[in-house]
């Protein structure tokens, strides 16, 4: 363990919320991925597996291996917008085995999902950052208080210097400002 990760809570009600969110927040890019003519369905098997976990299915091994299964249809696919939407496949199947640990790459897990769809959109629409902006957007609004529950107890991510890593931190920023907002309210 890194000397300044620490134990968070982290219970399997909100495991299942993060479940939810991250398959809703995947599923948004689905259809980049499905536009080849490859009929490779693993993506699509890795948001349902995460439905299925946030339904009240077991963590199992299963789970585990469609998280796999999708990252490497990532790896093969070839093409970065649809290989950005098996990644946010990939990561919301992978999302119930977030660990209890307060570090910044548990933190990628949680907002993983949200941004890889949000690149695989703007990808697709030619680097047109509004189309990711509008995903980010989308997430942020549609995040659960326990993703943001979660979150807070989480350190929180730096701008970084890709694309990748802006989108992570604008989701990070956003669902943090809004879980407060909604605290207050």
């Amino acid at each position: 363990m890194d000397r300044a990760s620490k134990a968070i809570t982290l219970s399997m009600e909100s495991l299942r919320a993060l479940a939810n969110w991250a398959a809703d927040c995947a599923e948004r890019s689905l259809e980049v991925y499905e536009a080849h003519p490859h009929g490779d369905a693993r993506p699509r098997a890795a948001i349902a597996g995460s439905r299925a976990f946030a339904g009240g299915e077991k963590r199992s091994n299963r789970l585990r291996t469609l998280a796999w299964a999708a990252y490497a249809a990532a790896r093969e696919i070839g093409d970065p917008a649809s290989a950005a939407a098996a990644h946010a496949a990939s990561m919301a199947a992978a999302i119930a085995y977030t660990h209890p640990l307060a570090d910044v790459h548990q933190t990628k897990h949680i907002v993983g999902p949200a941004g890889y769809a949000a690149l695989a959109l703007e990808l697709v629409d030619n680097g047109d950052s509004s189309a990711a902006d509008d995903a980010v957007r989308w997430a942020i609004e549609h995040a659960s208080p326990e993703v943001g529950a979660v979150l807070r107890q989480m350190p929180e991510r730096t701008a970084g210097k890709s694309r990748l890593d802006a989108i992570f931190y604008a989701l990070d920023v956003g669902i943090r400002s809004r879980t407060i907002l909604n605290a207050t309210e």
